[in-house]
């Protein structure tokens, strides 16, 4: 393997499986796995906890005032080996992947401010190069030059059957109905926001994985990222 390090950058739909795709790729190549889409949730937990969510509104006011005291890092679980997310210094990482979270996150994101300040966090962990990021505006507006851009996509109905089937293991108790409609609703803001909505970069590689398997998806990151690093 190539001692050239490079950024690695991929965006795409909710439940596409970009994040267990990065996670992975990262692990396998060495580089530092950083969760972008896991940022913005532990955003809306934070809102959630401080009552700057009240009936659906957010309070912008109230958050804009404390989004300079949001720190967010990662860190490797020594038991499993799996990274998880710190909100001031507190694992979140099970509070932040619920439906609760997921239902009110879209909105937390489409704040200016709020991509402001995390956009700043992102750029300062790809300093040094050598960095697998996944989220909707990576290859965009955060590492704009990022060597390896991929735009991850699959149906809403795939989509919401992984995640149907994600939560089921967790025990969770919901409905795959409730799921499909938060996909296409989530789909439709990340899309439609004024600030730094999702979208593929001109330069980034379209992989469609409705009817890959997860094998496939590896060998195929690996083929693009050594023929990046060569």
């Amino acid at each position: 393997m190539s001692d050239k390090k490079i950024t690695i950058a991929l965006d795409g739909f909710s439940s596409s499986g970009k994040s267990s795709m990065a996670k992975w790729l990262a692990k396998q190549i060495g580089y530092v796995y950083a969760d972008s889409g896991a940022m913005y949730r532990a955003v809306t937990l934070f809102c959630l906890q401080n009552n700057l969510i009240v009936n659906d509104v957010i309070d912008e006011e109230g958050l804009k005032k404390q989004i300079g005291n949001i720190r967010i890092s990662f860190s490797t679980n020594a038991e499993n080996g799996l990274q998880e997310t710190y909100l001031n210094d507190v694992n979140v990482e099970k509070e932040i992947r619920t439906l609760l979270i997921s239902n009110y996150v879209s909105p937390v994101s489409t704040l200016k401010f709020v991509r402001e300040a995390l956009v700043r966090q992102q750029q300062e962990m790809g300093q040094k190069k050598g960095i697998v990021m996944d989220g909707r505006d990576i290859g965009t507006v955060v590492f704009p030059n990022a060597e390896l851009k991929i735009f991850v996509t699959a149906t809403p109905e795939v989509r919401a059957e992984r995640r149907f089937l994600e939560m089921q293991e967790k025990g969770d108790a919901v409905a795959y109905e409730d799921i499909l409609e938060n996909v296409k609703k989530r789909d439709y803001i990340d899309q439609n926001r004024a600030e730094s909505p999702l979208r593929k970069a001109d330069d980034a590689i379209v992989l469609d994985n409705s009817h890959l398997t997860i094998d496939e998806q590896r060998e195929w990151l690996l083929k693009q990222f050594e023929e990046k690093t060569r």
